[in-house]
C-alpha cells in the first residue's frame, strides 16, 4: 500500500491527541488538535472526542488509535488512567461506528506498542536488530518489545515488581512530580527499576520515551544500568505517529 499519508489518534489519562502523519518522513503533517480527556473516559465519551478529531481533519481514510490498555484483536483488556468501562469493550468496533468506516479500516492498540513502532522505523531504534525495549516516562511507566524489529505486543513492564513495590509507583515521570524529586534524586530510582528488567530480558538497547525524553541529558547520564540507553526521537508525537503507520500497513495484533 503506497499510502503517503495517514491519520493518528493518541488517547491519554489527560488528552486526547490526533493529526495527519506523513509516513515517508514519520513525523506530522501540520499542526496536531489536542482536547482534553473526558472525564469520567468512558468509551462513548471518549469516541465522540475521537470522531470529532477526525471530522476536524476532514480524513476518510484509515484511521489508528492507541489506548493505555492491553489491546488484543481490537479488544481492551485493560484501563491504566482512563475508565474502567473500557475493560472488555471492543474498541475497534466502538471507533469504526462513531466514524462511520468499516472495522478494517480502525486499528487500535497499546500506547507505548504505537510510539515503539514509530520509534523502531522512524526514531532511534531505526536499523536496530536484537532485543529494543522502548520504555515511557509519563504517569505510569509504558513498555513496548521489539525482537528484530519486530513487536511482541502488550508487555506491561512497567508493573514489574521492584523492591515488593508496583515499578510505576516508584519510578514514573508522575512520581518525581508529585515528590519534587531532582534529576539526581528521581535517577536512582530509574536505575534500580531497569536494573530488574535487565536482570529478566537482557535487552540491547533502550529507548527512553515519554515527556522526559525533552529532559534526557538531564538524566540520561545519571543512570546506572549496564543497557545502552538513548532518548526517543519524536518525543510526545510517537503515539500518533506508530498509530498512523500501524493503521496505513494493517499491522493488527
Amino acid at each position: 500500500m503506497g499510502m503517503t499519508r495517514g491519520f493518528g489518534v493518541d488517547i491519554g489519562g489527560s488528552g486526547i491527541k490526533g493529526g495527519l502523519v506523513d509516513l515517508e518522513a514519520g513525523a506530522l503533517d501540520g499542526e496536531r488538535l489536542r482536547i482534553n480527556t473526558p472525564q469520567p473516559s468512558t468509551p462513548d465519551a471518549v469516541a465522540d472526542v475521537v470522531a470529532e478529531i477526525v471530522d476536524k481533519f476532514g480524513w476518510d481514510g484509515p484511521v489508528g488509535v492507541t489506548l493505555p490498555c492491553v489491546v488484543k484483536h481490537g479488544v481492551a483488556h485493560s484501563a491504566a488512567n482512563v475508565d474502567k468501562k473500557w475493560i472488555g469493550t471492543d474498541a475497534a468496533q466502538l471507533f469504526a461506528e462513531r466514524l462511520g468506516r468499516p472495522k478494517e479500516q480502525v486499528v487500535v492498540m497499546n500506547d507505548a506498542d504505537a510510539a515503539g513502532i514509530a520509534e523502531m522505523r522512524f526514531g532511534s531504534g531505526r536499523d536496530r536488530d536484537g532485543l529494543v525495549v522502548l520504555l515511557t516516562f509519563g504517569t505510569g511507566i509504558g513498555s513496548a518489545l521489539f525482537l528484530d524489529g519486530k513487536l511482541v505486543p502488550n508487555t506491561e513492564f512497567g508493573h514489574l515488581e521492584v523492591d515488593g513495590h508496583d515499578a510505576e509507583k516508584r519510578a514514573a515521570a508522575s512520581v518525581k512530580e508529585d515528590k519534587d524529586l531532582s534529576w539526581a534524586e528521581w535517577a536512582p530510582r530509574v536505575s534500580r527499576y531497569m536494573n530488574v528488567l535487565e536482570n529478566l530480558i537482557w535487552p540491547d538497547l533502550v529507548i527512553a520515551g515519554g515527556g522526559v525524553s525533552k529532559k534526557a541529558e538531564k538524566w540520561l547520564p545519571l543512570l546506572e544500568v549496564r543497557t545502552e540507553v538513548v532518548a526517543a526521537a519524536l518525543k510526545n508525537d510517537a503515539g500518533i505517529v506508530g498509530a498512523a503507520f500501524a493503521a496505513a500497513h494493517g499491522l493488527v495484533h
